[in-house]
């Protein structure tokens, strides 16, 4: 009789919609196994021996929310549970309820520049977004457009490539394997600054000069924007991306409707648009790295 053993499980959480991929190590293990999460027979997709382990891929199926048991058991040649040829990892597994719709981080670094304008600048704080892969910055006396004054707008970002925070090498990862510690590599995100352009307008010449002069003290009081790294769970930290002005003030007093106007721009810089793409993967073998060309589930092929 072989008693099975599990010894390790990854991930430990996942959507409760289903269709996550787990990975069970163990020893004991059977040519052929059934698995059980939650209760529910997990269809296996892989099943192999390595380096004295078993190694089992499950795909989870759909289950209510809520912290779950793992089962293992082992099948003879006829496909049938063995008894007593079994293994439990009690609450090992949670079923999260999925996010239907994440907020992105670049939508999260402009509410907080329009959040922190409201409370230092001025309340009557408006933006006009677009992203733009473009050089040249948006004309901020052009989207002036605003039921009272005084006012500013925010506009853009428009995109542009940052070399100083980029990293230029692959990006690598230590993750546990089945025969020892495993390199994961990505290659590097894609960092950029976003060029923002702040439109400021009143009808009254020294009300304007008042808040040029405000929007000078914000850019010099926030030389960091930060953020939670995960809106959901505080325990990753912050991130943050240096902020500075950028260009010169640019100032319109003869404009329409008596309305006078200045525009300036200001630059976060270091912003990573992506996380960059899975390479492969390496097994740190008597300190070299050995390549694996297994698949990485869920990875580029």
């Amino acid at each position: 009789m072989a008693i099975p053993v599990l010894q390790s499980l990854s991930p430990t959480t996942g959507p409760s919609s289903g269709g996550d991929l787990l990975r069970l190590v163990g020893t004991g293990l059977a040519p052929a196994v059934v698995v059980r999460v939650g209760g529910l027979i997990a269809p296996v997709v892989t099943l192999r021996f390595e380096a004295g382990a078993g190694i089992v891929d499950v795909r989870t199926l759909a289950h209510e929310p809520g912290v779950i048991d793992v089962e293992l058991v082992n099948l003879d040649a006829g496909g049938v549970e063995v008894p007593g040829e079994r293994a439990v990892l009690v609450g090992a597994y949670r079923f999260a309820r999925p996010v239907v719709a994440r907020e992105a981080d670049l939508t999260r670094v402009i509410r907080q520049v329009l959040r922190e304008l409201k409370r230092q600048v001025l309340a009557n704080v408006s933006a006009t977004v677009s992203v733009d892969y473009d050089d040249t910055t948006v004309d901020g006396l052009d989207v002036i457009a605003m039921a009272k004054v005084p006012a500013l707008v925010l506009a853009g970002p428009t995109l542009r490539r940052n070399r100083f925070y980029s990293v230029n090498v692959p990006q690598e990862d230590v993750v546990p394997g089945v025969g020892g510690p495993e390199v994961l590599r990505r290659k590097p995100p894609s960092t950029v600054d976003l060029l923002f352009t702040l439109t400021g307008a009143s009808d009254r010449t020294v009300e304007l000069f008042n808040l040029m002069a405000a929007v000078a003290a914000f850019l010099n009081r926030n030389r960091w924007l930060e953020l939670p790294r995960d809106p959901d769970d505080a325990s990753k930290g912050t991130v943050r991306w240096e902020l500075d002005a950028d260009g010169e003030v640019r100032t319109q007093l003869a404009g329409r409707d008596d309305v006078r106007a200045f525009s300036c721009g200001f630059v976060v810089r270091g912003f990573d648009v992506d996380e960059g793409l899975p390479l492969d993967l390496a097994r740190a073998v008597g300190g070299a790295a050995q390549l694996d060309t297994r698949p990485i589930p869920g990875g580029a092929p």
